[in-house]
């Protein structure tokens, strides 16, 4: 898994990149269209178009597994989703399903203060670490970390003899 997603990273930057520089190339040429264009309405959208672009690249990589993280906390408070969280969302190494809840239980959170704290961690060093290594990459690095955590919690329990579900990575 941690293989395919930074070579699929490695496959997203180079095409990122090169669309940046074809669009660069593609407003270079359509500067003159902006002056005929007429302007977009609306006070709400021109408010959240200034948060967005006010944001860092780390802070707006990050709003994005926060949404999915949120997402998921809400689907765990839908009564008639939770066969399909526990089956899916929790990672226990007795389930049958053993490979895709590696994956989709890095994003489960049941508490709402355990996914506050650490969506607030991973919005505090988003910036930084995404500079550094850039979107696609972090991305990789936060989706391997979390099905290598979960792999390893796989062989505590397997070693412990404790197959109880957990969430999280």
């Amino acid at each position: 898994f941690t293989g395919s997603a930074f070579g699929s990273a490695a496959i997203w930057q180079y095409e990122s990149l090169k669309s940046r520089v074809q669009t660069y190339f593609e407003e270079a040429r359509a500067d003159w269209l902006d002056k005929l264009r007429p302007q977009k309405r609306g006070d709400f959208r021109k408010q959240v178009n200034s948060w967005w672009n006010n944001l860092t690249e780390g802070q707006r990589t990050v709003t994005g597994i926060i949404a999915a993280n949120v997402f998921v906390f809400c689907l765990w408070r839908l009564p008639g989703m939770r066969r399909v969280m526990f089956t899916y969302f929790t990672s226990d190494p007795s389930s049958k399903a053993l490979c895709s809840p590696m994956l989709l239980s890095t994003f489960s959170h049941f508490s709402l203060f355990h996914m506050a704290a650490n969506m607030y961690v991973l919005w505090s060093f988003s910036s930084s670490i995404v500079s550094l290594l850039g979107c696609e990459q972090f991305i990789a690095v936060y989706l391997s970390a979390g099905v290598i955590s979960t792999f390893v919690s796989y062989v505590a329990k397997m070693a412990t003899g404790r197959f109880e579900p957990s969430l999280g990575a």
